[in-house]
């Protein structure tokens, strides 16, 4: 099994000193490093303190000069945002400086807050439509001249400037619908996949999709499926409480964000109250424990060997979710030192 991390810069609120994000961020990427993680994947989102990621390339670059072997992706590039020419040559570019290192991974985007200020009058539920005609240009681009004369771009022929070093660039899907599955099989895409806080069923329900996407397409193609969870890994019940605590609290602002509700100030969504999602069963701390990536050691080893029997054998130890810094470093520790050498 291969581990990656997914790591945001992030304030929940404005206690925090920009500085010390920094310096968390690239420990948490150095500690990754050194533990035997295989990829770190920034993401993209605008405006909002709880994901600082104006442009995931720019942080690449920033960990690629941090680091020496660890491999760098964008989950995801919100290609609605972007112009082909533009993300290509800012792809190719990461693979430069980096030495080879890009895992490229794009998708439709998030939050309908994001697209009402980056693309008006876009639905999120549509930006699939951008993300389709999007990779086949930025591949041409890759290879040299290309003119393109599309629905949501036109441009006469052009060049990624600078190419990038890999001669084929792993490419990343992230998936959640059976028309993303198929489209990613048809193009030879690896797959990413997030079940949020929802039960092992839904992990299944993907495997699914894929499976018959991978029959579809019938093209030779096996890609790489990783699934993502949000991490804790704790050997105390004051651990486990501040893990159960912290993830509650996040999830508060996601559900702000995902019913647009328009409550952000100065980039900060307004946390939901937990009493509002007492009984709400995505909220539960029990169904959060067994669900996501949380428990002893001993606990998410049996949890992976679920995953990995299922077929997801590469996982995303997803790090953010508003714990405090020395907290997520004494967790992602642990990972590293007592859950991954049970898979090597």
């Amino acid at each position: 099994m291969k581990f990656h991390l997914a790591i945001n810069l992030e304030r929940m609120d404005d206690s925090l000193d920009m500085n010390d994000v920094v310096r968390h961020t690239i420990k948490m990427v150095q500690m990754a490093e050194e533990g035997g993680f295989d990829i770190v994947w920034s993401a993209e989102h605008h405006a909002l303190e709880m994901t600082i990621a104006p442009n995931p390339f720019q942080l690449l670059t920033w960990w690629a000069g941090e680091t020496d072997k660890i491999r760098l992706g964008t989950a995801v590039a919100s290609v609605a945002y972007w112009h082909p020419i533009n993300l290509a040559g800012e792809a190719a570019m990461v693979d430069l400086l980096s030495g080879a290192r890009l895992e490229f991974g794009i998708g439709s985007g998030a939050y309908q807050r994001e697209f009402d200020r980056m693309k008006p009058g876009l639905k999120q539920s549509d930006a699939w439509r951008y993300m389709q005609e999007m990779l086949p240009a930025v591949r041409e681009l890759w290879k040299g001249d290309y003119a393109h004369d599309g629905e949501y771009w036109q441009f006469p022929t052009s060049t990624s400037v600078p190419k990038p070093v890999q001669p084929e660039v792993p490419v990343w899907i992230a998936a959640r619908s059976p028309i993303t599955y198929d489209y990613a099989m048809r193009n030879r895409c690896h797959v990413n996949c997030w079940p949020l806080t929802r039960p092992f069923a839904e992990a299944e329900i993907y495997k699914k999709q894929l499976d018959e996407a991978i029959a579809k397409a019938d093209n030779g193609w096996i890609p790489r499926f990783a699934l993502m969870r949000h991490a804790c890994v704790y050997d105390n019940a004051a651990d486990r409480d501040a893990g159960l605590k912290a993830i509650r609290t996040l999830l508060g602002q996601f559900e702000n964000l995902f019913c647009n509700t328009g409550d952000v100030v100065n980039g900060f969504p307004k946390q939901i109250p937990l009493s509002e999602l007492e009984g709400r069963e995505q909220y539960d701390p029990a169904m959060l424990e067994e669900n996501l990536m949380f428990g002893s050691p001993e606990t998410c080893i049996a949890k992976l060997k679920r995953y990995e029997a299922l077929g997801a054998n590469e996982f995303i130890y997803y790090a953010s979710m508003g714990l405090d810094h020395e907290a997520q470093q004494r967790s992602l520790r642990m990972f590293c030192q007592d859950v991954i050498p049970a898979f090597q």
